[in-house]
């Protein structure tokens, strides 16, 4: 079934449903307004496939939506039911026309619109806002020796508990939050644990101010801008040193270790010949982009990423990324939903 509308918003998270409460406060659901496409199976966005254990106390941060305040109070439930049951109650309150699960295929430009294609349906669209972020492309480094690990490994997209390594050897692989959040869950019940990062982590204790923040995001923004693959905003600022984090390293637990040269059956070698044996590998290693039905568009610039000019693809000025580069933070995907909106009403003439 092909269908025409003014705009089309690809994902239903922070970023995505920012986007919607602009589109619908600025008149867009009037006429051939627009609809929201999400993958998921609920409301939540990433927030709904968090493990578990993640309570809400544990969260470093959630920034209310346009217009509604998060204001959740219970810091004992898990985030992924809290964060959702606001998301879903976020839809409902603004009339958001999200249809789920919708998986988008791909984009094309057909001249006049970009088609929008899933596997029943497809969208004309006069714009389209891509707010896929970056869970559904969890990143698998390769080391030598890696397909031959007796072992288990798994990426924390998979992670559910630290119950599941009871009484064996972890090795953690990444230095970001998540890394080190699990690690610290996990060594409360494995029989030991290794920390491995490719880089010696940096710890804040400083304030994070709006003056900082800016200037975090100004440096991710500065690479989107040149047409380079964004960096995380952990490998601008460093990992916040939290008493839970600073009692980890009194423990010897945040006890960081160069990253090790190949992977053998029972668990990795170092450079310099030492070894330690491993029951689980934890991959650690981030995200990226969720970008690939982006591909006919033909988007990516020569140093890999995709040419921005704050929301805006530099390539094809229909498209914005919002989630993406300096806004993909829950702060910043939320003001970068009414900057493409913004952008969007001009272009069409609003």
């Amino acid at each position: 079934m092909r269908s025409e509308t003014d705009v089309v918003v690809i994902g239903a998270g922070q970023a995505g449903l920012s986007a919607a409460y602009h589109l619908r406060r600025t008149g867009f659901g009037n006429g051939s307004g627009f609809v929201v496409l999400d993958h998921g199976k609920r409301p939540g966005g990433a927030w709904q496939y968090r493990w578990p254990s993640l309570r809400l106390g544990k969260v470093h941060g959630i920034h209310d939506l346009p217009g509604m305040s998060f204001a959740a109070t219970d810091l004992d439930r898990p985030a992924s039911e809290v964060v959702s049951e606001y998301f879903g109650r976020y839809e409902r309150t603004f009339d958001l026309p999200v249809r789920r699960p919708v998986e988008v295929l791909d984009v094309h430009d057909e001249g006049e619109r970009l088609l929008v294609r899933s596997v029943t349906d497809e969208w004309a669209a006069r714009a389209v806002i891509n707010a896929t972020g970056t869970w559904g492309r969890p990143f698998w480094p390769h080391y030598p020796g890696q397909e031959t690990f007796r072992g288990r490994q798994l990426h924390t997209a998979d992670f559910q508990s630290a119950e599941e390594f009871r009484g064996r050897h972890v090795v953690v692989v990444g230095g970001g939050a998540s890394g080190v959040q699990l690690l610290l869950e996990i060594a409360d019940v494995a029989s030991g644990t290794t920390w491995v990062t490719r880089r010696p982590p940096e710890f804040f204790s400083h304030e994070f101010t709006p003056e900082y923040g800016r200037e975090v995001v100004a440096k991710v923004d500065e690479r989107v801008r040149e047409g380079l693959p964004p960096a995380s905003v952990v490998s601008v600022t460093g990992l916040a040193l939290t008493p839970e984090v600073k009692r980890g390293i009194d423990r010897g637990i945040l006890d960081r270790k160069p990253m090790f040269e190949r992977i053998t059956p029972d668990g990795v070698v170092w450079a310099d010949g030492s070894e330690q044996r491993a029951d689980v590998i934890l991959w650690a290693t981030g995200f990226r982009a969720a970008l690939d039905h982006l591909a006919p568009l033909h988007l990516r610039a020569p140093g890999g990423g995709i040419r921005m000019d704050g929301t805006r693809v530099v390539a094809e000025p229909r498209l914005h990324l919002v989630g993406y580069g300096p806004s993909a933070s829950t702060v910043g995907a939320s003001r970068a939903g009414r900057a493409a909106v913004t952008e969007i009403r001009q272009l069409l003439g609003q």
